[in-house]
């Protein structure tokens, strides 16, 4: 059993689980194990939304115990999300001696990242993720119907003030909505389906206040990359953040599903933003569409009625504790570019565009920035030109692959029927299915060696996007289109002109700032006992550095090998490292210790 699995079986044991339910399998020692979960000592001050979220999820909680930073509990989430990787997760599953889900209801199934895969190998998998939900009768959304994230906003599986994790880093993304949502490991997943339960600590909390209001042509986007770059220190990484302020009223809920989703990059464990009128708003048209039956005007006038009767329910105490507090003065920004090939740096696009960075292909797809919002804004900068220059066509410029997916069939349909799908296409969008595709490293339209790409995507790690010797910037979708147009990175205004405005033009300063709190004390009682039985007190081995500072995910393990099930450890050893260095795995020896930034 893997350490994630003893944690987790110790979770089940302390919520009163003996052994995994629907199975006669004998018990595992951790499950008898006397060790508990630690608390934090009580301390002054109220409870942060996402302390009050998890509290509602935990299980197993004492009387008068309230969840704060740092405790380890034990959760039920709402929902627990697998895409591609629940054939990996399947027998992770099998091997605990499941046989039966928990709680058939809490897993949600989608299939959304290989979807343009058509071979038989691939789709061997998909049919046996189907037959899997339907032989425990679970919700399953096939290749086609969206990108998983997108798909559990639309369907209601991600709903204001609940917590609801996936086996995929983006899972942030339900914070938009006012939903606790969180990366749980493939592990964790198979513990779920299981036991309905996992183990979560309670992260460290952030509090970001977005002060005024963005001007015009300013978007969600700019402000997440953005702030990936201001604070590009590990100032909230493994922290929950939390938006506050002004500001947020004045962000539509698509730009705050972008702002969340994005926070997985700035190395944040969850995003999340207090449910308010603007939400409560957008329901209201959510409702008015038929094709999501669980979000209905019965479920969002309930969610209103509890949003107006019980404030504090969905709002952080006034006196809440938080591990730190940001401030981003939306007025003071203007649209950012980030990279290349990294999301600690963004230049001001009033900078860099002098700089006529020639791209060869721009993407317009992915869970951050593919909705109905994103399209138009895209099509608003196609239409915009073309009513100034109606001498000729308006399309991408010779050289440039233009690759446009909407993030769900939802999306797409919306699109199509208020045109801004057909615009992109004449402007020479080449059309891709609802799904990850490109911005995972998969199907069509990868970066080859040497190419600059400019994407909406919500990750520029090289070879992320295709080849590591390409370089990747990130944007709004709007900048998107215009740089497609024109060829090299730019503005909407440049696009539409045709030509780039010849009188200087200098970006205002960015206005920021950072606060620690105090640390707050803690009691002896708290610390750390044992270790669990099995795991090393000590580590010994050569010392292997890696002189590399925020090396991320894809340099470890490349992005596209991740949903390859059947991929052996030998083949593992060949592969882990490749985008860092390709002699890796030559260079490495057995028991070596790795350090890296």
């Amino acid at each position: 059993m893997s350490f994630r699995l003893l944690v987790a079986a110790a979770a089940a044991r302390r919520a009163g689980m003996s052994r995994v339910p629907g199975s006669d399998a004998p018990r595992h020692p951790a499950l008898a194990a006397r060790r508990g979960f630690a608390f934090t000592a009580p301390r002054l001050g109220g409870q942060t939304l996402v302390e009050k979220i998890a509290q509602r999820h935990a299980v197993g909680l004492g009387a008068g115990e309230a969840v704060r930073s740092g405790d380890f509990i034990a959760i039920r989430p709402r929902h627990v999300m697998t895409h591609d990787n629940t054939g990996a997760v399947i027998p992770k599953f099998n091997s605990i001696g499941a046989t039966r889900l928990a709680d058939p209801a809490q897993p949600v199934f989608a299939l959304d990242h290989d979807i343009q895969n058509t071979g038989e190998k691939n789709q061997a998998k998909y049919r046996a993720i189907e037959r899997f939900a339907q032989t425990h009768g679970s919700r399953f959304y096939p290749a086609g119907r969206g990108i998983a994230h997108q798909v559990l906003v639309e369907e209601g599986h991600a709903w204001p003030g609940a917590m609801v994790v996936g086996s995929d880093s983006h899972s942030n993304m339900y914070g938009g909505i006012g939903c606790l949502g969180t990366p749980v490991v493939r592990t964790d997943a198979a513990a779920i389906w299981a036991t309905a339960q996992t183990w979560w600590q309670a992260p460290p909390v952030a509090r970001v206040e977005l002060r005024g209001a963005l001007a015009p042509g300013v978007v969600g986007k700019d402000v997440i990359v953005a702030l990936c770059a201001l604070f590009a220190r590990d100032e909230v990484l493994n922290h929950a953040v939390e938006f506050a302020g002004d500001g947020v009223r004045g962000l539509p809920v698509e730009d705050r599903l972008a702002i969340a989703n994005m926070t997985t990059e700035w190395g944040a464990l969850a995003g999340l933003f207090a449910v308010d009128d603007v939400t409560l708003r957008w329901y209201d048209a959510r409702a008015r569409d038929t094709r999501s039956p669980a979000v209905t005007p019965a479920a969002v006038a309930a969610l209103r009625a509890s949003v107006e009767a019980e404030p504090s329910r969905w709002a952080p105490d006034g006196d809440a504790v938080y591990a730190k507090h940001l401030w981003l003065d939306l007025g003071s920004l203007t649209p950012h570019v980030s990279g290349p090939d990294t999301v600690k740096a963004a230049t001001p696009l009033a900078a860099l565009e002098p700089q006529n960075v020639a791209i060869n292909k721009a993407y317009i797809v992915s869970c951050v920035n593919s909705r109905a919002k994103d399209l138009r804004e895209a099509a608003d900068v196609i239409r915009a030109a073309q009513r100034a220059r109606p001498e000729a066509p308006v399309r991408a410029a010779p050289g440039v692959a233009w690759y446009v997916a909407a993030a769900s069939s939802q999306v797409m349909a919306d699109a199509q029927a208020s045109g801004d799908w057909q615009v992109l296409i004449d402007a020479g969008a080449r059309t891709l299915p609802p799904g990850c595709g490109p911005c995972i490293g998969l199907g069509v339209g990868l970066l080859e060696d040497g190419e600059v790409g400019i994407s909406a995507t919500n990750r520029n790690y090289k070879g992320r996007m295709g080849s590591k010797k390409a370089h990747t910037y990130l944007a709004s979708p709007a900048v998107v289109a215009a740089s497609a147009i024109q060829g090299y990175i730019c503005s909407p205004a440049t696009a539409i002109r045709g030509a780039a405005d010849t009188a200087a033009t200098t970006a205002p300063s960015v206005r920021y700032g950072i606060e620690d709190a105090a640390p707050q004390a803690r009691d002896a009682s708290s610390a750390a006992g044992d270790a669990i039985r099995g795991f090393p007190a000590a580590l010994e081995g050569r010392l292997v550095f890696l002189p590399a500072d925020n090396l991320n995910t894809d340099g470890i393990y490349p992005g596209k090998y991740t949903y390859q099930d059947d991929i052996t450890r030998e083949q593992m050893k060949q592969i882990v490292m490749e985008n860092y260095d390709p002699e890796f795995s030559r260079l490495i020896q057995p028991g070596d210790v790795v350090v890296a930034g």
